[in-house]
């Protein structure tokens, strides 16, 4: 089993990256499950998704609480269904530390690190915060409590300086070259295990 995180900030296109890696996986005969959050589908990505849709900062560190929780069913959904799949791919799981304070979001990542399963493979999607925000309003949905463009470049700004050691992927590039970059890093993570 190979576990990857597809991660980034709002509107960088994880969805779709995660959507090209499967895909791949499956195209070498794998059979992928992807887990998204916020997951509407449980109680506690619904309250999520809910608190991301208000403002103020107890909203935000509610939502931050619910998404710990939904991660955490995540992970439990995936090992009740491992020997279902051979793969799984969560889209957003350990950078959403960025999204807290300026001076919380690298201990964050440390205590996490620390305490949560880490997965295989690390993914970032990254686009600037124009494109983001840009793609963001195209969707024509209510928007969240952090997008917007000081929280956006921010954010940004906060998980480029946690990837180290990530395929950090320039998704403003033509889609077929995204493609081909997440491609061809799954076939190197499948020649390593």
């Amino acid at each position: 089993m190979t576990w990857y995180v597809v991660d980034g900030m709002d509107g960088c296109g994880k969805s779709t990256c995660a959507e090209m890696l499967k895909e791949k996986l499956e195209s070498e005969g794998h059979k992928v499950r992807i887990f998204s959050h916020p997951d509407t589908s449980c109680l506690f990505g619904k309250l999520e998704y809910g608190y991301l849709l208000k403002d103020g900062k107890l909203c935000k560190i509610l939502a931050t609480i619910f998404f710990i929780l939904d991660a955490v069913d995540s992970l439990f959904k995936m090992r009740l269904s491992s020997r279902k799949y051979d793969d799984f791919i969560f889209v957003r799981y350990l950078m959403s530390v960025a999204y807290l304070p300026d001076g919380s979001y690298k201990k964050a990542y440390k205590v996490i690190k620390k305490l949560f399963p880490m997965p295989d493979d690390f993914i970032l999607i990254d686009v600037d915060a124009e494109t983001s925000m840009k793609r963001i309003e195209s969707r024509g949905e209510e928007l969240e409590t952090f997008e917007n463009m000081e929280d956006l470049i921010r954010t940004r700004e906060k998980m480029l300086s946690l990837s180290e050691g990530w395929l950090v992927v320039d998704n403003t590039l033509p889609l077929e070259e995204v493609k081909r970059i997440i491609h061809d890093h799954a076939a190197e993570v499948i020649s390593r295990s």
